[in-house]
C-alpha cells in the first residue's frame, strides 16, 4: 500500500531523513520504532505533506504523492495523529470533532463503507470519556483525553492509512492499553496502520513487521519477534536494558 525510496528530508540544512525505505502492506499494522530525535517524527510529516521531502519517492497504492500538499494526502484518506496531539485548545471537544468531519471527504454508497464509517456517534462510543467532555475545551482535558481526542478525530476522517506518531507518549498504562485495542481494531476493519513509537516493548504486541530507525536511516527490518531476540538491536538502537 505504501512504499518509501531513499527518502530525504531537511530542516534548512539540517540533514534529517538520509535516504529512508521501508514499505507498509494494506491491512497490516508496521512499527516504527527508534530513540528520540532520529527522524521518526519528521518522516511522518513527510508522508502528509508538512514537510516535505527533497529527494525520494513516495508511492500511497502506486501513485506518486512525494510533492503533494497536504489536503490533497489528506483527501486519499491518509489520516495523522501527531506527535503532541495538536488539538485546538480553544475549542471544545464536540468543536475539534465537527471540524474534521468537515474536512473529510464524502465515501462511496455502499454497505461496506456504511459498515465501517466512522461518524461522530461511533467515535463517542468507541471514547465514551469524550462523550462525557463533549462540552469541555481541549485545554480543560487531561492529558489522556487529549490523547483520545486526537486519534477520534483522525478516525472521523474515515482512514485507510493511518499513521499514528507516538500515540503512548505520556499515557498511564490503562490507557496506553485502550491505543492498542483500537489499533487492533483498526487493522481487523481492514485499516493500514504505521505506528510510530519509542514504547518498543508496546509496538512489537500490535506489529506484523518492525523498522528500527537510527541517525535518518532504516537500520533494521524483521518481524517483531525476531527484533525482539535481537539483544543488540534492543539495547544499542532501543535503549531497552538486556534481561
Amino acid at each position: 500500500m505504501l512504499q518509501i525510496r531513499d527518502l530525504h528530508t531537511f530542516y534548512g540544512e539540517s540533514h534529517v531523513l538520509q535516504g529512508v525505505s521501508m514499505g507498509v502492506e494494506k491491512g497490516s499494522v508496521t512499527a516504527l520504532l527508534g530513540r528520540n530525535g532520529v527522524g521518526k517524527t519528521t518522516l511522518c510529516r513527510s508522508l502528509v505533506g508538512l514537510t516535505p521531502a527533497r529527494a525520494g519517492q513516495i508511492l500511497f497504492d502506486g501513485a506518486d504523492i512525494t510533492r503533494l500538499p497536504p489536503h490533497r494526502i489528506h483527501a486519499l484518506r491518509i489520516g495523522l495523529v501527531p506527535q503532541g496531539r495538536r488539538i485546538f485548545p480553544s475549542l471544545t471537544v464536540r468543536e475539534n470533532l465537527a471540524i474534521a468531519l468537515r474536512l473529510r471527504e464524502p465515501l462511496r454508497r455502499d454497505r461496506q463503507a456504511e459498515s465501517t464509517q466512522w461518524d461522530l456517534q461511533r467515535v463517542l462510543s468507541v471514547f465514551p470519556r469524550l462523550g462525557e467532555r463533549s462540552g469541555n475545551r481541549g485545554d480543560e482535558l487531561s492529558g489522556g483525553e487529549q490523547q483520545m481526542l486526537a486519534v477520534a478525530r483522525a478516525l472521523v476522517g474515515n482512514p485507510v492509512f493511518l499513521v499514528l506518531d507516538e500515540p503512548t507518549e505520556g499515557l498511564a498504562p490503562a490507557l496506553v492499553a485502550e491505543v492498542g485495542q483500537i489499533v487492533r481494531r483498526l487493522k481487523a476493519e481492514g485499516t493500514s496502520v504505521l505506528l510510530v513509537e519509542q514504547n518498543a516493548a508496546f509496538a512489537i504486541t500490535l506489529a506484523d513487521h518492525a523498522h528500527v530507525m537510527s541517525k535518518g536511516r532504516i537500520v533494521h527490518s524483521s518481524d517483531p519477534a525476531t527484533l525482539w531476540a535481537d539483544d543488540d538491536v534492543k539495547t544499542q538502537l532501543l535503549g531497552v536494558p538486556r534481561t
